[in-house]
């Protein structure tokens, strides 16, 4: 086992309980961009190394980043930095001076198209070297690997089970759309000639059931066209519906719109907390397994599925408007 796999465990299964309805995407090249971030109702941002900030500028980026986390509020957001992906001579660099300079500050590392295993063991190791070296926990930073080729998706499995670090398996649709030859333009709608159903639906499940079987976060990837939030709004729910957790967005504008799609409508939390709350009474003061929740009959499948709702509502920050009554 590798030394400090264990608390690096520990750590991260905190870690992916980590609200991440709407990820918001602000380029490290842009100071006046990362300070308004931070007063923007998202609940994660990742300030990004990668495909945002040209290549003249990336290596001033990093200083600009130190810095925006260093003397930045951030409010109780999950604080990411999306660093260049493997195949550049960027990456160790963005790593080692990120993490040196405000690992502290800092909850994951996003590593862009991520093909099999190996990348994520590379981080995981890089990372363990600098935490040491600067005297933070083993495992404190955690990873988000993002899928964005087909090789990426063929191999998802390995990648989500690489690291317990981690968090969550990203989909990068713009360059999986140009790995897989789809014959499109316009990142997040269905490629003209797909008549029916949905283009990107195995993509999407084949990631989310990797990141569920292994304990981790699903995101969707960006909706490009930023002014067309009825658009985002229709893509996202697609994702919602089928178990995402959140959404990337790259404009102010599609923050309210995704945090509302990928939270709880106020009488499911509800229902859901009254499941729970009846289930507990009943199995455990009454000793019975399947019992009626007013014309409801509940068990313990529906506990599980009450559980999922109401991890999503308190993430959100719902409040309860009914309380559990005993008979």
């Amino acid at each position: 086992m590798r030394p400090g796999t264990t608390s690096a465990a520990r750590l991260c299964r905190v870690g992916r309980m980590r609200a991440r309805r709407t990820c918001l995407a602000v380029p490290g090249s842009n100071p006046r961009f990362l300070e308004k971030a931070q007063g923007l109702p998202a609940d994660e941002v990742f300030l990004d190394l990668e495909d945002s900030v040209a290549p003249l500028a990336k290596e001033s980026a990093r200083g600009n980043i130190v810095a925006a986390l260093k003397e930045g509020d951030w409010g109780g957001k999950t604080v990411v930095v999306r660093v260049n992906d493997l195949s550049t001579s960027w990456t160790y660099r963005d790593v080692i001076e990120v993490v040196e300079g405000a690992g502290d500050r800092l909850h994951c590392l996003m590593l862009p198209k991520v093909e099999d295993a190996s990348h994520v063991r590379w981080l995981d190791v890089l990372l363990t070297q600098v935490e040491k070296a600067v005297g933070l926990p083993v495992g404190v930073i955690g990873i988000e690997a993002q899928i964005e080729s087909a090789r990426g998706l063929v191999n998802v499995d390995e990648i989500a089970q690489a690291s317990p670090r981690v968090e969550t398996l990203v989909f990068g649709p713009a360059d999986f759309m140009a790995s897989i030859g789809m014959r499109t333009l316009v990142v997040g709608e269905q490629p003209p000639g797909y008549a029916e159903g949905d283009a990107y639906h195995y993509i999407l499940m084949r990631i989310l059931m990797a990141a569920r079987a292994h304990g981790l976060q699903a995101i969707d990837g960006p909706y490009l066209q930023i002014k067309d939030v009825d658009g985002f709004r229709r893509v996202a729910a697609r994702a919602a519906a089928l178990g995402f957790d959140g959404k990337w967005v790259l404009h102010p504008g599609q923050i309210d719109a995704g945090n509302e799609v990928f939270s709880p409508a106020q009488d499911d939390y509800d229902h859901a907390e009254l499941i729970l709350d009846a289930y507990d009474y009943y199995t455990t003061v009454e000793r019975r397994g399947a019992v009626m929740l007013g014309d409801e009959m509940i068990d313990e499948a529906s506990r599980k599925m009450a559980l999922v709702v109401a991890a999503k509502g308190r993430a959100a920050g719902l409040a309860r408007t009914k309380s559990f009554e005993r008979p």
